[in-house]
């Protein structure tokens, strides 16, 4: 299935019904009065997440959506029947604001969520609402509400605990397979990986949490190059980060230009990003030269926790995941 993460949709409540007006007819009765009854209630246009639902796909070409209208009053003091709702659905994380305004209307984080975006017109009163001591043959009802129609703009933010950020080949794609039950492709070259990945991590000692991988960044990617922005929002509802490098292109002349591109390229998009937890992690440490090239970078950078693994071998991965959970457990702790 293609990974589609934005769409822009019509929706269009139901109009109510007209309210109804008649007379009793019936024999041996011959002033029966009004008896006309309401219109009924035009449908709603109802947005409810379903774990079903992993991306916007199906709403890449289906682009209007109708609810029904109300049915007219009848005789008899019948109201008509409501028209039914209509129901979209959209993945959790999916953020839903006007398209003409860009006003948020919903934030949607949790399964099984439900929202109104659009109500149906009311059903118009039948003639027998109007009776009263001054008119007791009323000629006239209300008509139904009109409908009520808006454009959405629809959002995908992944929900995710851990987001995996880092050049092409910085091995992101090699280390969700490995920690995780998460196949994306693997490949040496820029962009193997495409559309971001969750894998969830089960340590087997504590709560498993979510990774995102997200598709390499490349400089100038907050302006639209390589993948552009369209996944760097994937990376703002994430709890914390794994910036993963890739020791073997680590230059002895600059050996903090590869970090420091992403780190520059996440607070371009957004300060929060670069300002989130991060655990700092040089990867491929199975190569040659791999420890030179580490303790380069260690000492240009002046940190004492920078970790190294090897996605490939599983080397250092069981250190790596006990600081993930540390870091997960203090935000949590910030929160409470």
């Amino acid at each position: 299935m293609k990974f589609i993460d934005e769409a822009i949709i019509t929706v269009q409540s139901g109009k109510g019904g007209a309210g109804c007006v008649s007379f009793r007819r019936e024999r041996f009765i011959p002033k029966g009065g009004p008896d006309g009854g309401d219109g009924g209630k035009g449908g709603d246009i109802v947005l409810k997440t379903s774990a079903h639902k992993r991306t916007l796909y199906h709403l890449q070409y289906k682009k209007h959506f109708k609810a029904a209208n109300g049915s007219p009053g009848r005789g008899k003091q019948q109201t008509g029947a409501n028209g039914a709702n209509l129901t979209i659905e959209l993945p959790p994380g999916t953020l839903v604001s006007d398209n003409t305004t860009g006003e948020l209307i919903k934030d949607f984080i949790a399964e099984d969520e439900t929202f109104i975006v659009v109500h149906g017109g009311r059903g118009g009163q039948g003639n027998a609402r109007f009776k009263s001591s001054t008119n007791r043959t009323p000629r006239f009802a209300q008509p139904g509400e009109p409908s009520s129609t808006v454009t959405l703009k629809l959002e995908l933010k992944l929900l995710a605990d851990v987001g995996l950020v880092g050049l092409p080949n910085a091995g992101k794609s090699t280390l969700i397979r490995a920690i995780s039950s998460a196949k994306p492709k693997v490949g040496n070259y820029p962009f193997t990986t495409l559309t971001p990945h969750l894998g969830v991590v089960q340590t087997g000692w504590t709560e498993p949490f979510v990774v995102a991988d997200i598709p390499g960044l490349i400089e100038g990617a907050h302006r639209g190059a390589g993948l552009g922005i369209r996944f760097l929002r994937h990376i703002e509802r994430t709890r914390m980060l794994i910036h993963l490098i890739d020791v073997s292109s680590i230059d002895p002349q600059q050996p903090l230009k590869d970090y420091q591109a992403i780190v520059a390229e996440l607070r371009c998009f957004a300060n929060n990003l670069a300002d989130k937890p991060q655990l700092l992690v040089l990867n491929k440490m199975d190569l040659p030269d791999a420890q030179k090239a580490a303790d380069c970078f260690k000492a240009a950078l002046e940190r004492d926790d920078i970790l190294t693994v090897s996605a490939k071998t599983g080397q250092g991965l069981d250190q790596m995941l006990t600081q993930t959970l540390k870091i997960l457990d203090h935000v949590d702790g910030d929160r409470t």
